[in-house]
C-alpha cells in the first residue's frame, strides 16, 4: 500500500467514526462543504466524496468557494479543480475585504471579523441551495488550540462542536474531519498535490494567541506524542462533578470516585493508559461506511 493510499484510509476511518459518533449525516442529506483552496478543506472534499461512495445512506454534495475580494485571490484555480474532480459547485463572490478593513484598525488582526461575514454568506448559500446542513474543514489540532485558547485566555472550557445548529435553526454545520489530525491531513494534501491557495493574501496580521498555543503543543508533542491526542479525548470524558461550574454540580450532584490529585499524583506525572489514547482510540465498533 503506497503512502498516499495510507494516508487516505486513515482519514477516512477518522470521519467515518465521527459521522458514526456525533450522526453527522443521515440519509436525503444536501451538504454543503465550504471549499476555500487550503489544505483542509480540499481534503474534506475527498474524504467526502470518497465516503458517499461506500455510505449506507444516500446525500449530496455542493462544494461552495466564496472569494472574499482579497488582492490576487485565485479563484479559477479552486473552480478548475472542483471541475476536475466532477462535483456540482458554486462560486460566490462577496467583497468582504473591503468591509473588514474599514472596521478593522490598521496591522490588527482580522481573521475575526472575516470568519463572522464568511458564516453569514455561507449560512445564506446553503439555504439558496437548498443545502441543510454545511461541512467545515476543521480537524483535532483545531480542537484542541480551540480549547486551550478558551481556557487561556477566555476561563471558559470550551472547544469546536462537531455538530452545531445556528442560533436561527436554520442551518446545521458539522466537522467531519474532528478526529483527523493536521499532519496526516497536510500530509495528504501534498501526496494529491492539491492547488493550494495562499491564506495570508488578505495581509492580515497573524493571530499571536493561536500561534503561541500551537507552538505550545508542538513542544508538547516533541516530549510525549500522545499529547493533542489526550486532549481531544479528554473533550469526551468530561467528568462535569469533578469541575466547578455551580449550574452543572446543581444537575449532577456531589463528586465521587476517584480524586485526581490524591488517587493518581501531579497531574503531570499521570501517564496512565486511559490519558495515553491517542486519536486513534476514539470510536471503536462498526464503522460508518
Amino acid at each position: 500500500m503506497s503512502g498516499r493510499d495510507r494516508l487516505e484510509r486513515r482519514l477516512l476511518r477518522a470521519a467515518s467514526e465521527a459521522i458514526r459518533d456525533f450522526e453527522l449525516i443521515a440519509g436525503g442529506d444536501r451538504i454543503l462543504v465550504a471549499v476555500s483552496g487550503g489544505k483542509d478543506s480540499y481534503a474534506l472534499l475527498h474524504v467526502l466524496m470518497r465516503l458517499r461512495e461506500r455510505a449506507p445512506v444516500d446525500f449530496d454534495l455542493v462544494a461552495v468557494n466564496l472569494d472574499q475580494g482579497f488582492p490576487g485571490y485565485p479563484a479559477e484555480v479552486v473552480r478548475a479543480h472542483l471541475e476536475a474532480v466532477g462535483v456540482p459547485h458554486r462560486m460566490l463572490r462577496k467583497d468582504t475585504y473591503s468591509i473588514v478593513r474599514r472596521l478593522v484598525p490598521e496591522g490588527g488582526t482580522t481573521c475575526p471579523v472575516c470568519s463572522r461575514l464568511r458564516r453569514g454568506i455561507l449560512y445564506n448559500a446553503a439555504v439558496e441551495l437548498g443545502c441543510n446542513k454545511i461541512a467545515l474543514g476543521h480537524h483535532r489540532d483545531d480542537l484542541v488550540e480551540t480549547l486551550l485558547l478558551s481556557a487561556l485566555y477566555s476561563g471558559a472550557l470550551k472547544s469546536m462542536p462537531p455538530k452545531l445548529r445556528s442560533d436561527d435553526g436554520r442551518n446545521v454545520v458539522i466537522r467531519p474531519l474532528c478526529y483527523a489530525a493536521e499532519e496526516d491531513i497536510a500530509a495528504f494534501a501534498a501526496e494529491m498535490r492539491f492547488p493550494i491557495v495562499p491564506c495570508d493574501l488578505c495581509g492580515s496580521q497573524p493571530n499571536l494567541r493561536r500561534k503561541r498555543v500551537k507552538e505550545l503543543l508542538a513542544e508538547l508533542t516533541r516530549e510525549n506524542r500522545a499529547v493533542k491526542g489526550n486532549l481531544l479525548n479528554a473533550l469526551g470524558k468530561v467528568v462535569v462533578s469533578h469541575l466547578l461550574d455551580r449550574d452543572l454540580q446543581r444537575r449532577v450532584g456531589e463528586a465521587t470516585g476517584e480524586d485526581p490529585w490524591i488517587d493518581t499524583g501531579d497531574v503531570g506525572g499521570c501517564a496512565t493508559d486511559d490519558l495515553q489514547a491517542d486519536v486513534g482510540s476514539i470510536g471503536h465498533g462498526v464503522r460508518w461506511r
